[in-house]
C-alpha cells in the first residue's frame, strides 16, 4: 500500500482543457500519516492569455505567465514529484483533466489514481453548510495555508482537509488511517450505506488484520 498521497491543484484559465483552457500554476502537497512532508509549486507559461476575471481571482497575470518556465517543462518536474503516488483533489474531476491533459502535452502518461475531497466531503460531513474548500476549512476550523486560488495555498488546504477526514474515519470507526484505496470506493459508496459499510470494513479489519473487503 502506498502510503504517501499527492494533493494536487491547479490555477486554470477556463474551466476545461477540451475547451482549449491551459494552467498557469500547479501546486502538490505530499501527505504522509497526516502530515505534509513536501511541497512542488510552480507557475507555468503555456502560451496561453490570462483574462482580467481570472487575474482578479487568482492575482496570476499575464506577465507573471510570460516570465514563467514553460509548461512542458513543470509538468515533467511535477511528474518526478509525484512519482507513482496516488493522487487527490477537492473536485478532482477538475484538476484531474487538468493534469492528464498537461502531461498529454509534455508527452508524458499520467497513471494515478484520482480520489475526490469534494464527493468524500459530503458523505463525511453531510451537515456541512457547504462543500466548497472554504466552506469546510471555517465548518472544521482547519489551518489557515494563504490566499485562496493559489495553487499551493489550496492544495495545502485539501491536504488538510484529507488528513482530518482520515482522522475522523480512524476515530469514528475505529480503523488505522484510511488509505487512497479505501477513500476511492467511499467516493463511490451510496450516502445511506456508508456507516453500514464502514463499520462492516472496521469489523474486518479487527479480525482479519487487513484492509481488504470487497466494494458493496
Amino acid at each position: 500500500m502506498h502510503s504517501t498521497i499527492a494533493v494536487i491543484d491547479f490555477e486554470t484559465t477556463g474551466m476545461s482543457p477540451a475547451q482549449g483552457a491551459r494552467a498557469t500554476e500547479i501546486g502538490i502537497a505530499l501527505l504522509e500519516q497526516g502530515r505534509v512532508v513536501d511541497r512542488f509549486q510552480s507557475l507555468m507559461n503555456a502560451g496561453a492569455w490570462v483574462s482580467p476575471f481570472i487575474t482578479e481571482l487568482t492575482g496570476i497575470t499575464n506577465a507573471m505567465v510570460r516570465e514563467a518556465p514553460p509548461a512542458a517543462e513543470v509538468m515533467r518536474e511535477a511528474a518526478r514529484f509525484v512519482g507513482q503516488a496516488p493522487m487527490v483533489a477537492h473536485n478532482a474531476s477538475f484538476d484531474s483533466k487538468f493534469w492528464q491533459a498537461e502531461l498529454a502535452l509534455a508527452g508524458l502518461p499520467a497513471p494515478q489514481p484520482f480520489a475526490c475531497t469534494v464527493l468524500l466531503a459530503r458523505r463525511i460531513y453531510p451537515d456541512a453548510p457547504g462543500h466548497s474548500l472554504g466552506r469546510l476549512a471555517r465548518h472544521l476550523r482547519l489551518p489557515d495555508t494563504g490566499r485562496a486560488h493559489r495553487a499551493l495555498a489550496d492544495a495545502e488546504m485539501a491536504a488538510a482537509l484529507l488528513a482530518r477526514m482520515q482522522q475522523d474515519l480512524s476515530l469514528r470507526y475505529g480503523l488505522p488511517r484510511p488509505g487512497h484505496a479505501l477513500l476511492a470506493q467511499l467516493q463511490r459508496c451510496s450516502k445511506t450505506r456508508l456507516d453500514g459499510w464502514l463499520r462492516q470494513h472496521a469489523a474486518q479489519v479487527q479480525e482479519a488484520g487487513q484492509m481488504q473487503l470487497p466494494y458493496p
